[in-house]
């Protein structure tokens, strides 16, 4: 379009333009998205950048709407207790139940917060969470890694903003319903890029 109008860009101007406007769209979306529900599924991915091992704390919502993601250093009970906190302050409210795999420190920090929630912890219970993994896996095999952690953190913060929207929920199927379904998320995308 800039073409046709003699304007040349080139590949770099609009990576600037993407890493300038990209943090506030994906926060407009999110400002638009809708309430989270009260059951949360909650799983760690780990990441390697430069021969550092992190861990990609992930929330996702029954429906399979990603909530949040953390990248961190460890696998402990405080990068739990980061997550639920960040969780709950953004969602002002407590969950009634929380779905995670294995992993010991979410009961650690349920009983330390104090929270009167179930926690079910249970081999292939977490499988919503853990498929939630696999669009940014893909999208890492692509990229060829990360460099370094801030700019994977700005990246699964945007990457899951703009997914949530233009990614068909498997119960939608018939070709109708995604066409609605991606014309639902092209004018949120409008909205939240201030273009209508």
């Amino acid at each position: 379009m800039l073409l046709e109008r003699g304007i040349e860009v080139s590949y770099e101007t609009v990576r600037r333009w993407t890493a300038k406007f990209e943090p506030q769209i994906a926060r407009n979306l999110r400002r638009c998205q809708r309430r989270s529900g009260d059951i949360w599924h909650l799983d760690e991915v780990v990441v390697t950048i430069s021969g550092k091992t992190f861990w990609l704390w992930r929330a996702v919502y029954q429906r399979g709407v990603v909530l949040e993601e953390i990248l961190q250093s460890q696998r402990d009970k405080q990068a739990a207790k980061r997550l639920l906190r960040k969780l709950m302050k953004r969602a002002g409210s407590v969950p009634k139940r929380i779905i995670t795999d294995m992993l010991r420190s979410y009961g650690a920090v349920k009983r330390e917060l104090l929270l009167q929630l179930d926690h079910l912890s249970y081999k292939g219970l977490s499988n919503r969470a853990e498929n939630s993994h696999l669009p940014f896996r893909k999208r890492e095999r692509v990229m060829q890694g990360h460099r370094s952690p801030d700019g994977l953190q700005r990246f699964v913060s945007i990457h899951s903003a703009v997914r949530n929207y233009f990614s068909v929920p498997t119960r939608r199927r018939a070709a109708l319903t995604i066409r609605y379904h991606r014309m639902e998320a092209l004018c949120a995308w409008k909205v939240a890029a201030s273009i209508a």
